[in-house]
């Protein structure tokens, strides 16, 4: 074992000492089937019409419909989830816990949505060896993975958005919870993790890197961690942590089953109807028809009977199947609206955990204590700086490709201030929801804007000067590029034109409070007369902003110097140089050597040491007054004889350009290499070439 790796486990096991009841898998035992939204949004107290859609949830993520055929209207809205990819399990858990989870999921993992299939009738214990000696033998090579850091996974696990979900540490205090208050307990019970300390090390940290490819349901989603964060937080979740041995099964002492036994049995209790392999798929069973089912038997009966899947239902979850059962026995499904399909969608995936739309849902204060920030100045935001979004309207908001870098893409984060990662939930899971979050969020009369840059006041510029210190101040807030704003940090308008949508973006500027409730950014454009071409070249500016100056208070005079060192290459700039004249091309070389070429006469004008060109006035001044070499020990050298007629350049693989002109009718071609002392000027004349050495 590397040195590094008996650190983790050493400073584990102290920690584990004095924190054990405080350790999130410590939580509190869930002893029912638990779908965090069911229990989030319903009580006992329900009326049966509000119920029953928790019931419908219930079927759908219980996986009822894997093994019971509904009516084809009903097919899509109940469809099943994927179950965890088996693949490679054995190298995930020890065959004790295997042996543990399927003879008893409830007994072994509080909470589990996974059924029991074995209630002790003769030949049980048998088969449920030979399923373990079958999931045992799916091995993979995984790829080493860094040593994991415990605290620093303690603080990661509290602060990136585990806790949306999952249980906060007790010894953790949020960061927002003021010195003497008593750190509050969830209301709403939390995800069981308590498979997280039987994992292997390895293939736990290889999970949190990328849940979906073990579950690609979505409902682990991926938090977008890096390798090293992954390590430290399953560093964090081993604390203590102690494998359970399967006492009784080796108090049994099964004889040897077989992995072919395995397989069969696999096959012929349906468990492939939610679990994926490595192997060739097999074609799951389907039971009874859901019509045909009775609401007081099989896993809704009071005793069930053995061989039946037991989900240990409490008697809300039971009594809202029943309703739902009832009404999927009595109807056609209802047709949903587009919005009714994106808050089905958001309840089955649990974004409600973080995000509310429309009044429903968001973290409960106990957990958004820990939502925080890594600027201070995002304090002053408050909830806006440091909570995720509210997806009010979010479907008017963005744009399609913005939708998939953010829901399973990559570079969708414009809030570097959040600590919070949005997760991915995979592409299968979220993709329809793009069309329907659109229609949901349209407007009968969407608002008006021409951004096709044709109008005379589609100028950058002049939404330059609007977004500058001297206009409407709109960098106060926002910064650009790799600016920060003058004040507390909101979204960068870098990628605006690529993420909002431009009828969106006018809404918004025009009656910011109506558009986006509790926003901080004011109504900027009441009573402005030319508010619609202002908002419009704005618009312009920031479609085009890679190749535009910032605007006035975050503009920064080295934006316009060229800097050879820096870019590592010879910089060739064509402009009205000083010395050079109007026609002059400067060339700068990495070390702080700078020439300039008169293109007018052909020849080498001047040359300096230092820095090269500043190109602001190029870019600022209309009148192009000459630009002034930025360095010292400028030197004119001397006029040209002859007659010159300028021929262009061309450059070198090295990047240094060679100059062509004719000098009384003849080709020459006329270059400058920095040596050492100053510069080797190399004239090429119908094939005869003569060398000097120009210094200071």
């Amino acid at each position: 074992m590397n040195t590094s790796k008996l650190w983790t486990l050493f400073a584990a096991s102290a920690f584990f000492c004095g924190h054990v009841q405080a350790h999130p898998l410590q939580a509190e035992p869930i002893n029912h089937a638990f779908v965090y939204t069911f229990d989030q949004f319903h009580i006992p107290e329900d009326p049966d019409e509000s119920l029953v859609n928790g019931g419908l949830l219930l079927l759908a993520e219980l996986n009822c419909t894997t093994c019971h055929a509904v009516p084809k209207s009903w097919e899509e809205r109940l469809k099943a989830k994927a179950g965890p990819n088996l693949g490679g399990v054995g190298s995930r858990l020890d065959p004790d816990t295997l042996w543990l989870m399927i003879r008893s999921p409830q007994s072994r993992k509080k909470g589990t949505q996974m059924p029991g299939l074995f209630a002790g009738a003769e030949g049980d214990d048998e088969k449920v060896e030979a399923l373990v000696e079958y999931l045992s033998a799916m091995k993979w090579d995984a790829p080493q993975v860094p040593a994991g850091d415990v605290e620093r996974g303690k603080e990661l696990y509290h602060k990136v958005g585990c806790v949306a979900c999952h249980e906060p540490a007790k010894d953790v205090r949020p960061p927002k919870l003021a010195p003497g208050v008593e750190v509050e307990k969830p209301g709403n019970a939390s995800v069981p993790i308590a498979l997280a300390d039987a994992y292997d090390f390895t293939a736990l940290s290889h999970f949190l890197k990328n849940p979906l490819a073990v579950r690609p349901s979505g409902r682990m989603p991926d938090m977008r961690l890096s390798a090293q964060e992954a390590s430290d937080i399953a560093a964090y979740l081993h604390v203590g942590r102690v494998a359970e041995k399967a006492t009784a099964r080796a108090a049994l002492k099964i004889p040897k089953q077989g992995v072919e036994k395995g397989r069969k049995i696999f096959q012929e209790m349906n468990c492939v109807a939610c679990h994926k392999m490595d192997a060739e798929p097999v074609q799951a069973q389907t039971a009874k028809l859901m019509k045909k089912l009775s609401p007081d038997q099989g896993c809704l009966a009071e005793k069930q009977p053995s061989g039946t899947p037991r989900y240990d239902l409490n008697e809300l979850e039971k009594r809202a199947i029943r309703l739902a059962l009832a009404m999927i026995q009595k109807e056609d499904a209802p047709k949903l609206t587009a919005q009714e399909k994106v808050d089905w969608q958001l309840t089955r995936l649990n974004c409600y955990a973080c995000h509310d739309r429309d009044g429903k849902g968001g973290p409960e204060d106990p957990r958004a204590q820990y939502f925080g920030v890594n600027d201070s100045t995002a304090e002053s935001l408050g909830q806006l700086g440091n909570l995720p979004p509210n997806l009010d309207k979010v479907g008017r908001k963005l744009t399609h490709g913005w939708f998939e870098k953010i829901l399973w893409g990559t570079g969708g984060s414009v809030r570097p201030y959040m600590d919070t990662h949005m997760p991915s939930f995979g592409r299968e899971q979220t993709e329809s929801m793009i069309a329907w979050l659109n229609e949901a969020d349209a407007l009968e009369k969407p608002v008006e804007i021409d951004v096709s840059g044709l109008a005379k006041h589609h100028r950058a510029e002049a939404g330059r000067q609007l977004l500058g210190a001297k206009g409407l101040a709109c960098v106060s807030c926002h910064g650009l590029k790799d600016r920060k704003s003058l004040g507390p940090p909101v979204i960068r308008l870098t990628h605006t034109a690529e993420r909002l949508q431009p009828e969106y973006f006018k809404e918004l500027l025009l009656n910011p409070q109506v558009t986006q409730p509790g926003t901080v950014m004011p109504p900027m454009f009441v009573g402005r007369k030319k508010a619609d071409q202002e908002i419009e070249s704005i618009w312009t500016y920031l479609r085009e902003v890679e190749g535009q100056p910032l605007p006035e208070g975050l503009m920064s005079s080295e934006d316009f110097e060229l800097k050879p060192d820096k870019e590592k290459r010879v910089i060739v700039f064509r402009s009205f140089i000083e010395g050079a004249g109007t026609h002059g091309i400067g060339v700068g070389f990495p070390g702080g050597l700078n020439a300039a070429f008169d293109a007018k006469t052909s020849r080498w004008a001047v040359i300096w040491k230092g820095r090269f060109l500043d190109a602001m006035s190029n870019w600022q001044d209309r009148s192009m007054p000459p630009i002034k070499p930025l360095g010292t020990d400028v030197k004119a050298l001397p006029e040209a004889t002859g007659e010159r007629v300028f021929g262009g350049y061309v450059l070198g693989k090295d990047g240094v350009p060679t100059f062509r002109y004719r000098e009384d009718g003849k080709m020459v071609e006329d270059t400058l290499r920095p040596v050492k002392g100053g510069f080797e000027h190399v004239i090429s004349k119908n094939g005869k070439l003569t060398k000097e050495v120009l210094s200071w």
